[in-house]
């Protein structure tokens, strides 16, 4: 999935603005030269990726009025096929090292208290059980739209702070050190965006209260300068320490999917998808909750993978393998990531497929060609 636009024979022949990735395998250096691209070229198929943003246009051309995506995000985001959103399993990196156990054990902390904070219970249910939807909410066993709400909503608006202080921290140190990033600030902050806009979605179901936005600016004050200062001890931890709990967040999600289609959830078995999910995943008009659960849990597939790999390779030498695409949910969501071996390889593989491109258009594109029409 190249980071620049997508390629299908439904979408307009699109052109964008991407950085030519040069990397030296033995001194692990990047460098980024201003270049356009015409993706369409590219001799391999790309999948998932979202297409070109409106605001790549030329500033000067009067926007279009009709079928124009809207939102508050700019940075990258993928839009998932539906065979890529079935294809996220729950996997779990296995934890060898001492910073992978120090990590896993901050993050068993850290669900035990959402599980307080948010009323979380969702146990197993027993086999050949004839319980009822209310009995089975009353035990445990499941839950209502309310409490899931709960659980999403504290949830996401935490998820949103790694991202954002990693990305923070690594520009910090970008200025400190007078040299280029190798491509990490960027997906750090694609992440941190993603994230806030699962919070946005979910908001459209429900405004939560006074005393849970107390609870949660506690919450994000105490775990934004847990994770600056931890982040500054050791990133390796810290990512690997996003990773696992982004295994948590799919387990989460993989539970209310299978809720709702196994009857447990009615009130959003039919439940339309809320308009800035349609405009923001690419959706089809007429897509439910249950396509957009989906679609969050692709994204926290993305999270995990993402993170796995960075806690895998060496912050302060590699190049981000993601600064110029990723791979599809057929590879991101059946393994916790890569390591640093198949990670330089991605790298090299990038390198290659850029180099194939052929020179830039001598015309910027119009922006009519740059759209993307919902539902695809």
């Amino acid at each position: 999935m190249l980071r620049c636009a997508a390629v299908t024979a439904s979408r307009p022949v699109l052109t964008a603005r991407v950085g030519l990735l040069s990397v030296n395998a033995s001194r692990r250096c990047i460098s980024f030269t201003s270049r356009k691209y015409a993706p369409q070229e590219l001799t391999t198929p790309v999948k998932g990726s979202e297409g070109h943003h409106i605001q790549d246009a030329p500033r000067s051309e009067t926007k279009p009025q009709n079928d124009v995506p809207t939102g508050d995000w700019v940075l990258f985001h993928p839009a998932y096929s539906d065979a890529e959103m079935k294809a996220v399993k729950v996997v779990r990196h296995e934890r060898r090292t001492l910073s992978d156990k120090v990590a896993s054990m901050f993050v068993y902390t850290l669900r035990k208290g959402f599980d307080i904070v948010s009323l979380y219970r969702h146990k197993e249910i027993p086999a050949n059980s004839t319980m009822s939807l209310q009995e089975l909410r009353t035990g445990g066993y499941s839950m209502d739209p309310h409490a899931w709400l709960n659980r999403i909503l504290f949830l996401e608006s935490i998820a949103g702070v790694p991202g954002m202080v990693a990305a923070t921290c690594r520009h910090l140190r970008s200025l400190r050190l007078m040299r280029r990033d190798a491509g990490w600030i960027h997906t750090l902050l694609e992440e941190a965006e993603n994230e806030r806009m699962h919070l946005m979605t979910f908001m459209t179901l429900r405004n939560p209260g006074i005393f849970f936005r107390a609870l949660i600016l506690g919450a994000q004050g105490v775990f934004y300068n847990l994770f600056f200062f931890s982040y500054l001890l050791s990133p390796r931890t810290c990512h690997r320490f996003v990773g696992i709990l982004e295994e948590e967040a799919v387990y989460t999600y993989t539970k209310c999917i299978e809720d709702i289609e196994q009857g447990r959830l009615p009130e959003w078995a039919d439940k339309p998808a809320p308009e800035i999910a349609i405009d923001y995943w690419r959706l089809n008009p007429n897509a439910t909750l249950l396509d957009v659960i989906y679609a969050v849990r692709s994204d926290e597939s993305t999270h995990r993978f993402v993170n796995h790999t960075l806690a895998n390779i060496d912050g302060k030498k590699d190049v981000n393998p993601f600064a110029i695409r990723e791979p599809d949910m057929f590879v991101k969501g059946e393994k916790p990531g890569f390591s640093r071996a198949e990670a330089e390889q991605y790298v090299e593989k990038s390198h290659v497929l850029l180099s194939q491109q052929p020179e830039p258009p001598s015309q910027p594109p119009k922006v009519s060609d740059m759209l993307v029409p919902k539902g695809h």
